[in-house]
């Protein structure tokens, strides 16, 4: 038996870099969209993001922040 793959990004909309994140002194994350931050994470949620954005390819580390914040789901973003 196969499955259908999930089709992710179908819209092409990780291509551009609509997420950026920035690590602040004090160690909080602050996950941004398109300019505007909308996530904050701190203690050791933020230190493990912040390991693994490092070593993502850009498309997979817009993808991670996408389904991270959540709110990415529906497709008419």
């Amino acid at each position: 038996m196969t499955r259908k793959r999930k089709v992710i990004d179908q819209h092409n909309t990780f291509d551009e870099d609509v997420f950026s994140y920035r690590v602040s002194k004090d160690g909080k994350v602050f996950i941004s969209w398109q300019g505007k931050v909308v996530m904050t994470l701190k203690d050791k949620p933020a230190e493990l993001l912040a390991a693994k954005l490092t070593k993502l390819e850009p498309r997979a580390a817009q993808l991670a922040m996408a389904k991270l914040t959540g709110n990415f789901k529906r497709g008419n973003e």
